[in-house]
């Protein structure tokens, strides 16, 4: 059963543009989650999907078989993770880090957002 969660920050005002391309042009993180050694741990981040709206950025994943703690250390080792975030920094309103897994987990699990309701039909 998949699980969604949506992760909130804002943006500094006018760099809206430039956030909108960064995140356009990002590279794609393995979907596999993995631990610290490598390791499959089962699960899967199935779907990203980013949403703007004047200086608020809301980040929706969809996962599989993991839990939001372990997706965002497995994130926060992702390569095309770190330099989308590291290209971010400068255009956010409030300063964080994800220079590591620690930090990584510490802003997943400050700005994230729980899914009260998913509904979705198969065609």
């Amino acid at each position: 059963m998949p699980e969604y969660w949506a992760l909130l920050w804002k943006i500094k005002p006018g760099s809206q543009e430039a956030v909108a391309e960064l995140f356009e042009n990002y590279g794609v993180p393995d979907h596999v989650i993995r631990d610290a050694d490598g390791n499959d741990t089962g699960g899967m981040l199935v779907g990203t999907f980013v949403f703007m709206k004047d200086t608020t950025i809301v980040r929706v994943v969809e996962i599989e078989n993991s839990t939001l703690p372990e997706v965002a250390a497995h994130m926060g080792r992702q390569p095309s993770i770190k330099e989308l975030e590291e290209k971010l920094d400068p255009h956010l309103a409030e300063p964080r880090d994800m220079s590591n897994p620690e930090g990584a987990r510490k802003f997943f699990m400050e700005s994230s957002m729980r899914c009260l309701v998913a509904r979705r039909i198969d065609v």
